[in-house]
């Protein structure tokens, strides 16, 4: 019998036993699956990351043609809320007390000398007591109520400030509004600076956000300078993750470099026309009629080591062609070249073009920063000068930029007309060079003129300087055509930058200008 039981305690145990090790399996398989889960949801969440960022890549332009950047004018004239008078523990009253009688003696006792003598001892101690908690009461709520009255002045007065700070705060929005819609300069451009800045905040990773732009107001044209993001920081260079069980790692297949450089490029046109377009759509008076935006990237030359910033991307547009493009359908690509832009041939390689039109030669800042009082400034005024000493001013700046001038006969209009020759082989030629001094805009009848100058002369190439600016009709005519349009701005930094003259443009009362442009 005991050798029966003992067998069957062995059997149990192994049973037991067995069980116990299927057991500790079961769990390891099921530790080993959950791990192997978790390494593929991360190779999956990894590839998601990947996919995502490249189609935010490849929908830079169409991100922003969804959803626009607009100024809320109606939320900036709003009047702010007011914050509420909080008493926290002052609003809550301290109890008022009452008189708590003492229970009197049943009938039957009352009349016992000594049971009157202890009611009416408790009844003198309960009115004693209530007649202090009066007291004390009425000392903490008169406490309570100054307090209340000090802290609802000190709100009222805040109240009073606020609303003071507030009716200047919508004072000046609606000054800047005005003065938004009349177009003053400054303000339109720092409307436009309001608009780079916020679209800077909304980039992705890698993209430094940096750059800078100006408004001119005689040519009623934007140009805006920005840098693009490096190739290696922008551009994903892995194109798939995999778990390998095998080595328990994950693998990284290689994205090919032509499809990397291929995605930088839609990059770089896709940035450049969003700039374009983010300028257009808060332009809501029409004070903008050109832009011209240069695409920068600041980088290292691998091959010197040294830090170069070439421009990859330059475009010069009107509100008219723009409007006419569909930008939710539009290839960026293609859409550049139907903009006349200058795009790199391959801007991952960093091969540069030339700015149709380079920024500080037409930043105010660059004259502002020696338009000091006028008793103070002993700059020559463009303006003052004699005629000839115009012509000679011009003549010799260009001589400066290694051309080769022949004033000729003085012009109709009191302005400088010469012929000019570029030495250098291939790219040079006859130039012929118009100069005006306007205080109103040019229009596009000069520009017409110079560029029947040209083909009378068989120049090559065309250069119209003014002290003024040019109208939307004069960029339009003399797009894609070998013509230079300079305004003053333009004019000081380049008598600075080659003849080493530092001038200055101020207009006389009585100035009129020769011969008005149409």
């Amino acid at each position: 019998m005991a050798q029966n039981y003992s067998a069957q305690a062995e059997r149990a145990h192994a049973r037991a036993v067995r069980e116990y090790e299927r057991e500790v399996a079961r769990q390891a398989k099921e530790a080993k699956q959950d791990y192997l889960e978790s390494r593929t949801q991360e190779v999956a969440a990894l590839n998601v990351t990947l996919d995502e960022r490249v189609f935010a890549l490849e929908s830079i332009l169409a991100a922003r043609v969804k959803q626009p950047i607009e100024v809320d004018f109606k939320k900036m004239l709003t009047e702010r809320e007011y914050p509420r008078l909080s008493l926290g523990d002052l609003a809550n009253a301290p109890t008022k007390p009452h008189m708590i009688f003492p229970d009197q003696p049943s009938p039957l006792v009352r009349w016992l000398p000594w049971v009157a003598t202890g009611y009416r001892k408790r009844f003198e101690e309960a009115r004693s007591k209530f007649a202090r908690e009066e007291i004390d009461y009425a000392r903490i709520e008169e406490a309570r109520l100054a307090e209340i009255a000090k802290k609802r002045d000190k709100h009222d007065r805040m109240i009073v400030d606020l609303k003071a700070a507030e009716s200047a705060r919508l004072s000046a929005v609606k000054k800047w509004m005005a003065e938004l819609e009349r177009g003053e300069p400054d303000v339109t451009q720092e409307l436009f600076e309001r608009i780079q800045k916020e679209s800077f905040q909304q980039l992705l990773d890698g993209f430094k956000g940096n750059g800078k732009l100006v408004y001119v107001a005689e040519s009623k044209q934007l140009v805006v300078e920005f840098d693009l993001p490096e190739f290696d920081e922008a551009i994903p260079g892995v194109k798939a993750y995999k778990y390998v069980r095998a080595t328990d790692s994950i693998s990284e297949t290689a994205r090919p470099e032509a499809q990397r450089r291929a995605l930088y490029t839609l990059v770089v046109a896709q940035m450049v026309i969003r700039v374009v377009h983010e300028m257009f759509s808060v332009d809501y008076y029409g004070h903008l009629e050109s832009i011209v935006v240069n695409g920068f990237v600041d980088t290292i030359d691998r091959g010197s080591g040294q830090r170069i910033r070439p421009c990859l991307v330059t475009v010069r547009t009107t509100r008219d062609i723009f409007d006419g493009l569909d930008l939710s359908q539009v290839d960026p690509i293609a859409c550049l070249r139907k903009l006349n832009a200058s795009l790199s041939k391959s801007p991952a390689e960093l091969a540069p073009v030339r700015p149709i039109l380079e920024f500080n030669m037409v930043d105010p800042r660059f004259i502002e920063e020696r338009d000091v009082i006028s008793t103070l400034d002993h700059r020559a005024n463009l303006m003052d000068l004699t005629p000839s000493d115009f012509e000679s001013l011009i003549t010799n700046l260009f001589e400066k930029m290694g051309l080769e001038t022949k004033l000729t006969q003085a012009s109709r209009d009191g302005g400088v007309d010469c012929i000019a020759y570029d030495p250098r082989p291939i790219f040079g030629g006859k130039v012929v060079i118009q100069a005006k001094r306007y205080k109103n805009t040019v229009g596009v009848s000069a520009v017409r003129d110079l560029f029947g100058t040209m083909q009378n002369e068989g120049a090559s190439k065309g250069i119209l300087v003014t002290t003024s600016g040019y109208g939307k009709a004069a960029f339009d005519f003399a797009n894609n055509k070998p013509i230079e349009l300079l305004s003053g701005s333009n004019l000081l930094f380049l008598l600075e930058q080659h003849a080493g003259i530092t001038a200055k443009i101020v207009m006389p009362d009585d100035w009129k200008d020769p011969v008005p442009d149409s």
